[in-house]
């Protein structure tokens, strides 16, 4: 089947337009499906849907009208109460629809959710993502997926129009979370690493547009200090991504590492700086707020973000 046939032939919904999933939700417009969409906020899929598609009342509403049903929530709570709660997906899903669970999770807990979604004759996808807002509206994100090859031949066309990168790492969910955390341990790190040293050069009394432009073209450059400290030096915690996404996914991480009794001192530190960011009121902020634990830092200014060299 071709992607122009496949965008007519199969119903695709989607839940949880946030940072990512409004992006997601953009690209598959923008592939040409018919897309149903769910979230929280009833205004906001409401104002999606004047570009294109139909905002729906209920996660069930979306599903009994889809063959492809993509989660983008934040977590796994969030993601049994779409399938599960009040107006859940779960019971509305048609045999042999796929649900495409995109959520950072234990892989264990993923794992567990294919056999539940299997006894109702549902197929599932262990699939979450990276990338960033940007990448995702853009459909250049990284998805990191695992299932059966019934779910992957119902909604390969969908991913491919989502994402840059599909990685099928497994015929069973479980998989795919394993490497997301691994993942998220590295990005947790990063940030971690890279608000460390900008707090260092900002009590040496470096300049920091200087600092920024000289690490972003040295060695010890990072992903995550060039876009992340970006931030920092805007004086711009919007949150992309909050501190407490990585309160949780660096949990995650040690969760996992702990089950098997694997040490993970970078993770621990890293983890317990987003934790200190959260417990004094930032974790609701950008996560590059876990600067703002070190005393003292304080810019001399803010630098917008066209001066950022």
């Amino acid at each position: 089947m071709n992607n122009e046939a496949h965008t007519q032939e199969v119903q695709v919904g989607l839940i949880g337009l946030g940072a990512m999933g409004q992006g997601m939700a953009s690209s598959l417009r923008r592939a040409g499906y018919a897309l149903r969409v769910y979230d929280i906020r009833a205004a906001v899929a409401e104002d999606f849907a004047q570009g294109g598609g139909l905002a729906c009342a209920t996660p069930a509403e979306v599903a009994c009208h889809s063959d492809v049903l993509v989660s983008v929530v934040v977590n796994a709570a969030q993601t049994e109460e779409v399938l599960f709660g009040a107006g859940g997906c779960a019971a509305a899903l048609r045999p042999g629809s796929v649900f495409v669970m995109c959520s950072t999770v234990a892989p264990n807990w993923s794992a567990d959710l294919e056999t539940r979604l299997a006894a109702l004759g549902i197929l599932y996808l262990d699939a979450p993502i990276s990338g960033g807002a940007a990448k995702a509206a853009s459909a250049q994100m990284t998805m990191m997926t695992s299932g059966t090859p019934a779910a992957y031949a119902r909604c390969g066309p969908v991913l491919d129009a989502m994402a840059a990168k599909v990685y099928r790492l497994g015929d069973q969910a479980g998989a795919g979370s394993k490497v997301k955390i691994i993942n998220q341990l590295l990005a947790g790190v990063h940030i971690a690493a890279a608000a460390e040293a900008m707090a260092l050069g900002l009590r040496e009394g470096v300049d920091p547009a200087a600092l920024y432009e000289v690490i972003t073209h040295s060695a010890g450059n990072s992903w995550m200090f060039e876009n992340r400290m970006a931030h920092v030096l805007a004086g711009d915690y919007t949150p992309l991504s909050a501190v407490d996404i990585f309160v949780k996914d660096l949990g995650l991480v040690l969760d996992t590492a702990r089950a098997s009794k694997f040490p993970l001192p970078l993770s621990a530190t890293a983890h317990q700086m987003f934790m200190q960011a959260s417990s004094a009121g930032f974790g609701r902020e950008d996560d590059s707020a876990v600067i703002k634990v070190f005393p003292g830092i304080v810019l001399p200014g803010k630098i917008s973000r066209h001066e950022i060299p």
